[in-house]
């Protein structure tokens, strides 16, 4: 899938790979509204498809909600912050109660990335171990810290990032959206440079392809990112294909003007 306006281009693909039988992953992605969402449906849990394809419906509905009327005008980072989070709430506890009504949706879960574009700034809520990245001329650098218990043995020094990644305990979520009434989302925001991209994924990806492999992929075809998507796809499917495998590619063709704030309007509407 492809779609661009003046300030963005989008591109994405998502892949069942190589080893698995159906596609957990959902993804879904609004230029004009600036809004990028990917949820990996848990491994191993029932109806993970079920999980993230509620995911990824809730927040664009929910945001364009919103953008119908004046409520992502001008709103500032802490704001932003908060009414992401808010959207990830709204997410977990819709699949927290449908897994509670429905015997055959019991135990299911998502992870959940929300990429949301303001002005200069993108405001990126996340659980689980789907990543968000910031390619940026020659640096790659992931904006979102897995919660994971492979990240959490990192943290404390008790497993190396190549032990990492070959540890059979990838798939240990610590957080996750629907598995527990009360979730935390972690929630950042960035500033926002134009020629930016960002690439939001799953584990099905970076578990297959290494940073540097990413970065160059798409650097050398983000004039065509939907061969980039393609290309990152392929590539995780070469080395094995063992997860499903989705990814959005945001390439940010120009960076918009901060909206004003609620009294800078009130003061331009009296002068």
């Amino acid at each position: 899938m492809t779609r661009a306006t003046q300030q963005f281009d989008i591109a994405s693909a998502t892949d069942v790979g190589r080893v698995r039988t159906h596609n957990e992953d959902s993804i879904a992605a609004d230029p004009e509204l600036g809004l990028a969402t990917l949820a990996d449906g848990m491994g191993g849990y029932n109806a993970g498809e079920v999980a993230s394809g509620i995911a990824v419906a809730m927040v664009p509905a929910e945001m364009r909600k919103l953008n119908a009327g004046e409520g992502l005008r001008g709103l500032n980072d802490e704001a932003v912050q908060k009414m992401v989070a808010a959207q990830a709430a709204k997410v977990n506890a819709a699949i927290y109660t449908a897994a509670q009504k429905q015997t055959n949706y019991s135990g299911m879960g998502t992870t959940l990335v929300i990429a949301y574009w303001h002005g200069n700034r993108v405001t990126i809520g996340h659980l689980g171990d789907s990543r968000c990245y910031q390619l940026r001329g020659e640096e790659i650098r992931a904006l979102t810290r897995d919660h994971s218990w492979i990240q959490e043995q990192i943290d404390v020094g008790l497993m190396t990032r190549e032990q990492a990644r070959a540890s059979k305990k990838k798939n240990l979520v610590t957080r996750a959206c629907g598995i527990d009434l009360n979730v935390v989302p972690e929630v950042h925001t960035h500033d926002v440079q134009t020629g930016d991209i960002y690439l939001l994924c799953s584990d099905g990806l970076y578990d297959m392809v290494s940073d540097e492999n990413i970065h160059l992929t798409v650097s050398s075809l983000k004039s065509n990112l939907p061969l980039a998507a393609q290309q990152l796809v392929q590539q995780a499917n070469d080395n094995g294909g063992r997860d499903n495998i989705s990814v959005i590619l945001v390439h940010v063709l120009k960076v918009a003007r901060t909206p004003a704030g609620f009294f800078a309007r009130l003061k331009n509407w009296f002068t």
